[in-house]
């Protein structure tokens, strides 16, 4: 079984659950976490992407790309290889600084004065493709590892948990439908139940945002099948932002689908709308 110094060096890897990143972020990072009401979406939109250009040599994988996410919707991006889908990603969770441009969580959260720590403490959970959880530890104890830090970081860690935390944990097992392997190493999964746990992960972190990359790759047709199912139910308490290129089970879950294209919004409509659109059909769908 890992160390406690050893957890803490995976959990550096993405940076959503870096609390002790000794050196790199301050402790004063932890000390004020923005809660549900402190994001104002009196507007109807709970994430802001405005005008963003990102360049990397002259090449530019943002191009003055807007897009609005709406507080609760479920949204999927498609787009071709190199559409920009990753770097807006990385953009919105404080990885890439924009060359310029905007990113708003709610009406006055700026996102890019943040690091990485700090956008995922302020409500934007991202999961990655490759699932990130700890094969050694159980199901119960990843969860518990994930759990938001809301007091000293240090007695945090070694503290017990409360019957209120034992609860969180268990809501999010059956939740991501993991409640009877619980005490099971997380090496012992599935490949799609590793990927539920990570979203259960971030879960536990609170997030109003959540950005979800590829979450069906290499799953079979019964754990896609539960995937659109909890990503659907997860909506509306979170906004979930859904890349894949797993067209069908775009369709099964799209309530809108924007398509990226050159850095671009290139379309954006119901799933029928950007099938019908040529463009969409020449760069990406095929003609």
């Amino acid at each position: 079984m890992k160390s406690l110094d050893q957890l803490r060096e995976t959990m550096r890897r993405d940076r959503v659950f870096d609390f002790v990143a000794k050196g790199e972020y301050p402790l004063s990072a932890f000390r004020h976490t923005v809660t549900p009401g402190e994001i104002d979406v009196s507007h109807g939109t709970i994430l802001y992407v405005e005008n963003v250009t990102v360049s990397f040599d002259g090449f530019k994988a943002l191009n003055d790309l807007s897009l609005y996410i709406q507080d609760g919707e479920l949204r999927c991006i498609i787009g071709p290889n190199g559409a920009g889908k990753t770097t807006m990603m990385d953009v919105i969770t404080g990885k890439t600084r924009p060359d310029a441009g905007r990113v708003h969580l709610g009406q006055s959260i700026d996102l890019t004065r943040m690091n990485e720590t700090e956008v995922a403490e302020a409500g934007v959970g991202r999961k990655f493709q490759k699932p990130t959880v700890f094969p050694e530890h159980s199901v119960f104890q990843n969860l518990e590892l994930a759990m938001k830090m809301k007091k000293n970081v240090w007695t945090s860690l070694f503290a017990n948990l409360t019957g209120e935390q034992c609860d969180s944990i268990n809501q999010t097992m059956e939740l991501i439908g993991l409640k009877e392997q619980s005490a099971m190493q997380a090496k012992l999964l599935s490949h799609g139940q590793k990927q539920w746990l990570e979203i259960g992960m971030l879960l536990m972190h609170d997030p109003r945002v959540l950005l979800v990359d590829e979450p069906v790759a290499g799953m079979t047709h019964q754990e896609m099948d539960r995937t659109a199912e909890l990503l659907t139910q997860l909506a509306g308490k979170h906004s979930v932002v859904v890349v894949e290129h797993d067209m069908d089970f775009v369709r099964s879950i799209a309530r809108t689908v924007t398509v990226l294209h050159e850095g671009s919004v290139l379309a954006e409509g119901t799933m029928d709308k950007v099938q019908d659109d040529d463009r969409v059909r020449e760069v990406y769908l095929g003609s």
